[in-house]
């Protein structure tokens, strides 16, 4: 990997605010509970170019790298998590087609052309059943003239009423010797294919992660930038910068929300009182105890998860190690954010399980961390193949 560089005057004060983040933060209980889109969130962030933080400069955008646009989103997720990882989806397409720019492969250049003129990009890869992610598909595509015909069901499609392009993927199954999988981004105004409206879930309830049917819809040739071979064989830059921006992304959102019920719950052990302590509860060992768990969680997910993010920005070559490295750190976020919010109910007690407290909403949120690809079992597969040596594509892979 060659070293990345940026225009080291942007800065990131006026991208988000703390104005914003107030407003985010006031906001983010009522999406919840109406389990409606962000929509104002959203527009606010449009306004101050938080959408094309990773445009490059030259057109228009901040030019942050990974590291930088992390920090940001981990700062988001503190006060709105729903809102940060649907704009995660945008951000991952805008950051791979920025990376990948910069590492020489202009595969991808148009994501930043048409972020640039204002279009929202949107992830069209989670599919029921499909536990091979980019790497094959339940989802349908023919050749036809001057493009493709794309049949299929999308599900986890965060950002509906907003997208403008949805970034999928598919197979081409029609020599079974050499299955194909191709990248491409269907247009908000393509025609057959329709956007079921069926989010109503646990958790992350603003993102409006709508169904999105695929009815034999066209996706011309000029939008579908990469086609590979089927499997992990397949697998290449574009596959692997997916997979920082995305994986990595899902880490940072997870960790702000946890990071958030631990300062709620360390401010309130501080000024709570109970019958059997003539101090606050700070004093208790047992909270003491839970509050240590909690901070050396997010202790240790700052020097992994903050590693593998620098390391990504800073162009270091770990090789054929990097898919690993994503997927471990994600999956070592996740699940440590998940305990964290554990602890924070358990030491908030019977007033965490109301809806006008906050913790009850940040434990529902995080609970999705660990459903987000790589989920456990997969990404289990995934590291341990890689360290043994052994084809990610070899049979059996379960049992």
């Amino acid at each position: 990997m060659s070293t990345l560089t940026r225009d080291a005057t942007i800065t990131t004060g006026e991208l988000l605010t703390d104005d914003m983040l107030r407003r985010f933060d006031e906001r983010a209980p009522i999406y919840d509970r109406e389990n409606r889109f962000f929509t104002e969130d959203f527009e606010e962030l449009r306004a101050s170019g938080y959408l094309l933080s990773a445009v490059p400069t030259e057109l228009g955008g901040s030019g942050l790298l990974l590291n930088e646009i992390m920090r940001l989103q981990q700062r988001l997720a503190y006060h709105a998590p729903a809102t940060a990882v649907a704009v995660n989806m945008h951000l991952y397409w805008t950051g791979l087609a920025a990376d990948l720019a910069r590492f020489g492969d202009h595969r991808c250049d148009f994501i930043l052309h048409e972020a640039a003129d204002g279009h929202v990009f949107a992830a069209g890869h989670g599919e029921a059943g499909n536990d091979l992610a980019l790497f094959a598909s339940t989802t349908q595509a023919s050749k036809v003239d001057g493009g493709w015909v794309v049949t299929g069901r999308k599900v986890f499609g965060s950002l509906s009423p907003v997208w403008t392009y949805l970034g999928f993927h598919a197979m081409d199954t029609s020599d079974p010797d050499a299955p194909t999988v191709i990248h491409g981004f269907l247009p908000r105004d393509a025609s057959n294919y329709r956007i079921e409206k069926t989010w109503d879930a646990l958790g992350m309830r603003a993102t409006a992660s709508e169904d999105t049917v695929l009815d034999g819809a066209f996706v011309p040739d000029e939008l579908v930038p990469i086609v590979t071979a089927a499997g992990a064989a397949g697998a290449d830059l574009f596959h692997v910068a997916l997979m920082a921006w995305g994986l990595l992304g899902f880490g940072n959102v997870y960790t702000g929300a946890a990071r958030r019920a631990y300062d709620l719950v360390v401010e309130a052990a501080r000024t709570r009182g109970a019958l059997g302590l003539a101090r606050s509860q700070a004093h208790s060992p047992e909270v003491q105890r839970g509050v240590a768990e909690m901070r050396m969680a997010l202790e240790a997910i700052d020097g992994y998860l903050g590693r593998v993010c620098d390391d990504w920005s800073a162009g270091v070559d770990h090789g054929l190690d990097w898919p690993l490295k994503i997927a471990s750190a994600k999956h070592f976020a996740v699940t440590n954010a998940f305990e964290v919010v554990d602890t924070a109910l358990d030491l908030t007690g019977g007033a965490g399980v109301f809806k006008r407290n906050r913790i009850e909403q940040l434990f529902r949120d995080v609970r999705l961390g660990r459903m987000h690809p790589l989920n456990r079992m997969a990404v289990h597969e995934v590291v341990g193949k890689a360290a043994l040596g052994v084809d990610p594509d070899a049979a059996p892979r379960w049992g």
